[in-house]
């Protein structure tokens, strides 16, 4: 699969993408990039999109490029360049890792919704938030069969609950966490945030896991091949890609674990100060998540693309492939930190 066919087959709406912003969304002095976008290409370099179609396919600059397309003089010292530059050393473009690094870098965007999942993922995610709203929703009413659809359902019943028991538990919900009634809602918006964050990085794992499955089962078929288990080249790169893949999707898995750990913990001994503590742990692990996860499925779509069953492609395809392709940029990955977070 070539960088121009490469399209996410996680995502639907750009927003919810690990892989591509829109340049609108960002203060930009040159109105020929307003409707292009930066994305992570099947190197995993970063590269500015000026348009996509079925007929043209992809057409794509790399950053340095940008000064001759759109005549900056002096572009070590033009704005676009210095943000561009500076963004595309990004590892993913979703929007929580959007949000942590825009704001180290002083960026404001254009519109913050921009920053913000669209209402489909926001839906979709609705199942992998039971998790997290359940322990809230059974905090306050002392049950958990309240109907919840979505986190913004949560933040509604606790500003207007409908019984007088409810208004009792809020009291003494307030009273656990150390603040005044009326900071809850506050509260309840930064906790559906944070564990939204998380359970958009478990969907992203989710969908690329079988995936990760696929890859690593191919390999053995290509290692013990007569026609190319004698390539030591190849044979080196299959073991690379073997354990890295194999490490990556261990290693988050284990993160997730901890994280679990963690929120169980919290609400096993409900403070504020936990709750920040473990809010600040997670929100310093987006950049990271999003960056092994958006590899992994740049990475992964491009192979199941092209070889989507056991069948597809032979041998020398598959190989040629992995060389040309699946190699590069694999350096470029992080290795994930998998210790209990430091409270």
């Amino acid at each position: 699969m070539s960088e121009e066919e490469n399209t996410s087959i996680l995502i639907e709406n750009e927003r919810d993408a690990l892989h591509i912003l829109p340049l609108k969304i960002l203060p930009l002095a040159s109105p020929g990039l307003a409707n292009a976008r930066m994305i992570k290409n099947s190197h995993l370099n970063s590269v500015i999109e000026l348009f996509r179609d079925d007929h043209s396919g992809s057409g794509q600059l790399q950053i340095p490029d940008l000064p001759n397309e759109f005549g900056w003089e002096n572009p070590g010292t033009h704005p676009d360049m210095i943000m561009l530059r500076k963004i595309g050393q990004m590892p993913s473009y979703d929007v929580f890792s959007l949000r942590v690094t825009l704001r180290n870098l002083n960026i404001k965007v254009n519109d913050y919704d921009d920053l913000k999942l669209s209402e489909e993922m926001n839906k979709e995610l609705a199942t992998y938030m039971t998790g997290f709203t359940r322990p809230l929703v059974k905090q306050i009413y002392g049950k958990d069969d309240v109907e919840i659809n979505t986190f913004e359902d949560v933040v509604k019943l606790f500003r207007d609950p409908d019984v007088k028991k409810a208004l009792e538990q809020l009291n003494m919900m307030a009273d656990k966490l150390g603040i005044k009634v009326e900071e809850l809602p506050r509260f309840l918006e930064d906790y559906g945030d944070i564990f939204m964050s998380l359970s958009y990085y478990r969907r992203c794992m989710d969908s690329v896991s079988p995936i990760v499955g696929e890859f690593l089962h191919a390999l053995p078929d290509l290692r013990k091949n007569y026609t190319l288990k004698n390539d030591v080249s190849l044979q080196k790169t299959i073991d690379m890609l073997e354990n890295k893949v194999f490490v990556l999707d261990q290693q988050i898995r284990a993160r997730f674990e901890s994280f679990d750990r963690e929120t169980q913990d919290m609400w096993d001994d409900l403070s504020v100060e936990k709750f920040r503590s473990l809010q600040k742990v997670i929100k310093s692990y987006h950049t990271i998540l999003g960056g092994v996860l958006c590899a992994l499925s740049v990475k992964l779509d491009a192979w199941h693309y092209l070889f989507p069953h056991k069948s597809a492609g032979g041998p020398q395809r598959r190989s040629e492939f992995i060389m040309t392709e699946m190699r590069q940029g694999m350096d470029k990955i992080k290795q994930l930190d998998t210790k209990a977070p430091n409270k």
